[in-house]
């Protein structure tokens, strides 16, 4: 059984070999941290070397590393994959800790939801009201957001009141595409692309020309042609060039990210040779996350 001042020395051993990326950790550096003797440290050390918990790396770069039994004594998950949850507080990523594990505390109380997450990576720089952003997590896309109500710094625990839990399916966007989609040819006329808009009610339509994708023409340039007296004008000439144009195998979780960065709220799906597939939109995106059953959008 661990006394509390070996889990902490533990728990800082980790942090700290979490952030420096696999280097091995002097003990001064963890007495510094923890505001103790080096001494201390050092004699605690050899306790928890005979427990197989720490090894000692030797020659001036040495120091100490954690092994797989440190996780485990501390109920830390261990993954052979180098993937990271990262976490956001008030809206900024932080660089030196990632989470290692998520439990619900509350669940059957959804007015109450509460969340125990386990953090590698220091957590004193934390704060108790600070908005608080976790994940996605590698397998299922998990995202919690909330805000920080407690804070255990002996098992680097911090305790958040949910807003919002949700998780994005393992779909691609070939999977929820339409098929069926309404496009311009280049030729077209501003008064026959302004009756197609109106009369699908649709914002913006993919521009094709020898059966391939070189454009996309939306209501907004439409409107600019209005008011820039260019109805003569053809779709070819107003559209937009710079078009987003992803695989169908694209998943649903890397659309989203593709969509926030671009300020778009389409994407169109075509094949290596630019023939168009499909279309998908952010509200198509946006059902096929709320429409799921098994894992709806859960929000206090």
């Amino acid at each position: 059984m661990l006394t509390s001042v070996q889990k902490e020395i533990l728990q800082t051993l980790i942090n700290l070999y979490q952030s420096s990326k696999g280097k091995s950790i002097k003990g001064e550096d963890i007495a510094e941290v923890m505001s103790r003797n080096p001494g201390t440290i050092r004699n605690q050390m050899q306790s928890l070397r005979s427990l197989s918990l720490v090894k000692g790396v030797p020659g001036p770069r040495g120091g100490y590393k954690p092994t797989i039994e440190a996780y485990h004594a501390l109920n830390i998950s261990v993954s052979d994959n180098d993937s990271t949850v990262p976490i956001y507080i008030n809206g900024e990523r932080l660089d030196d800790i990632s989470v290692a594990k998520i439990e619900f505390t509350s669940i059957p109380q959804p007015t109450e939801c509460e969340a125990a997450i386990k953090v590698l990576g220091s957590i004193k720089d934390l704060h108790l009201g600070d908005e608080i952003r976790i994940g996605p997590t590698p397998v299922n896309n998990l995202g919690v957001l909330g805000t920080i109500v407690g804070r255990d710094d002996m098992d680097n625990i911090l305790l958040v009141d949910t807003t919002t839990i949700r998780s994005i399916p393992k779909l691609t966007v070939g999977d929820i595409a339409s098929r069926s989609v309404i496009s311009f040819t280049v030729d077209c006329s501003i008064k026959d692309a302004a009756k197609k808009l109106s009369e699908n009610k649709i914002d913006g339509a993919p521009v094709i020309k020898d059966d391939k994708v070189v454009g996309v023409f939306t209501l907004t340039d439409l409107v600019n042609a209005i008011a820039n007296d260019e109805e003569e004008s053809t779709v070819g000439d107003l559209m937009s060039t710079n078009v987003v144009i992803v695989n169908e195998n694209l998943k649903i979780a890397n659309a989203i990210e593709v969509m926030l960065k671009k300020s778009i709220s389409r994407l169109i799906i075509a094949d290596n040779n630019q023939v168009l597939l499909g279309i998908v939109t952010r509200t198509d995106l946006i059902d096929s996350i709320t429409n799921l059953k098994q894992f709806p959008i859960i929000t206090n």
